[in-house]
């Protein structure tokens, strides 16, 4: 087990022995600290973009359903008439940057999560470290209303209109504590200053969403054949909070699966998906995508790997916020 995959997993059981970590949190939090101050003033400069940017981000590191959402808000708004483009650092991805997304991108080149939102819905995209070159880039390529940054809610360097800020209450804030001793990207006081949004099965704000899984579908062979749930399965992933994916599994009806948990955004070899009998895996859309790419490597690979889809629906609230945060830059929904 790797060293990110311990502190991920002391993160999320809030292991006592993270204190030990306390004097690099507060090294963290002068360097965050001092970095946000030197945008507020001025002394570094931030972009403005020409047209709207809306950040969907979070304030912990690893999952809080903010890619499902985003694919799920670039579908409603195209369906609104809305021209929207999407950026992204495109963490994992080896470049070059700025890199313009299409459907026959590679996780390898662009990271797992970009390839996923642009093979899902299509839409306009361009990721790298620098926000500014991938806007340029992708307003070069196309007209659009509205830009969405994945991911980019501690990026200072760009200036942004809305902010969502996703929660999720499963897991919480952990022990509230900033990285490395928590897993907090930013202080609890920062939900304050965005639209947050509340992942949560049994919400407590009108602004909530939560994920419903679909069918699984087979990755690696072509045909009819049946899910069957009471095959046991190996459930291989690589996430930022597995525990949502094996709940997930569980209200599908699944209840044989061996945990293979690997940490987020992790680099699949195919020696990751041998075991020594024939049963199935079961993996996510996220990892599906790394792990398609593995496939065509080794096309001699024969064992079953299904994938289960999942889709965020949002409370009526989430979408009469939107209406009226984009109407205050002439961005018209009904």
């Amino acid at each position: 087990m790797s060293l990110a995959q311990v502190i991920q997993d002391a993160w999320n059981t809030q292991a006592k022995w993270l204190i030990v970590f306390r004097p690099l949190s507060w090294l963290y939090q002068i360097g965050f600290s001092l970095n946000k101050a030197l945008y507020d003033k001025g002394f570094k400069a931030s972009y403005t973009a020409p047209v709207p940017v809306m950040v969907i981000g979070n304030i912990t590191v690893g999952g809080s359903g903010k890619t499902p959402l985003l694919i799920h808000l670039v579908e409603y708004l195209e369906k609104q008439n809305v021209r929207v483009g999407v950026i992204s650092r495109g963490y994992g991805g080896k470049g070059p940057f700025p890199c313009y997304v299409d459907t026959q991108a590679t996780a390898e080149s662009v990271g797992d999560e970009p390839a996923l939102i642009v093979q899902s819905t299509g839409v306009p995209m361009a990721v790298g470290p620098n926000r500014q070159q991938s806007i340029e880039l992708l307003l070069s390529k196309h007209n659009l209303d509205l830009i969405i940054c994945d991911d980019g809610l501690q990026h200072w360097a760009l200036n942004r209109q809305i902010e969502w800020i996703v929660l999720d209450n499963n897991r919480g804030l952990g022990n509230q504590k900033l990285l490395p001793e928590g897993y907090l990207r930013e202080p609890v006081e920062r939900l304050k200053t965005g639209t947050v949004i509340e992942h949560a099965a049994h919400p407590q704000s009108d602004l909530h969403m939560h994920l419903a899984p679909s069918q699984p579908y087979l990755l690696n062979r072509a045909g009819s054949q049946t899910f069957d749930p009471n095959l046991p399965f190996y459930a291989v992933v690589g996430i930022g909070f597995p525990q949502r994916f094996y709940q997930t599994l569980e209200s599908l009806g699944i209840q044989q699966f061996q945990c293979h948990e690997f940490p987020d955004h992790h680099d699949y070899e195919i020696e990751d998906l041998q075991f020594e009998d024939n049963y199935p895996i079961i993996t996510t859309e996220k990892d599906a995508v790394k792990i398609m790419t593995l496939l065509k490597q080794n096309l001699e690979f024969n064992r079953d790997i299904w994938v289960v889809p999942v889709e965020a629906i949002l409370s009526p609230a989430c979408y009469a916020i939107l209406q009226q945060q984009l109407g205050e830059y002439g961005i018209s929904i009904s």
